[in-house]
């Protein structure tokens, strides 16, 4: 793989900050949904898809920007 620039990199890193917000967020309406008993569950089963799609991103942005060093 290619180094990446320093913009490339800065780019990816916020990325890889917003996915995580998502995540989180995604995280909580979740929790919120399922403890107030009255949550569709299809609603919930396309969030937790969302969630577990934006998991593989934040892992793809992650090996990009932190390769594993053999060392």
């Amino acid at each position: 793989m290619l180094p990446l620039t320093r913009e490339q990199e800065a780019a990816l890193g916020l990325e890889l900050a917003a996915k995580r917000q998502e995540h989180a967020d995604l995280d909580a309406a979740i929790h919120t949904l399922v403890t107030s008993g009255v949550a569709d569950r299809m609603l919930i089963q396309r969030l937790k898809k969302r969630k577990l799609t934006l998991k593989d991103r934040i892992v793809q942005l992650e090996k990009i920007l932190l390769p594993d060093i053999i060392a």
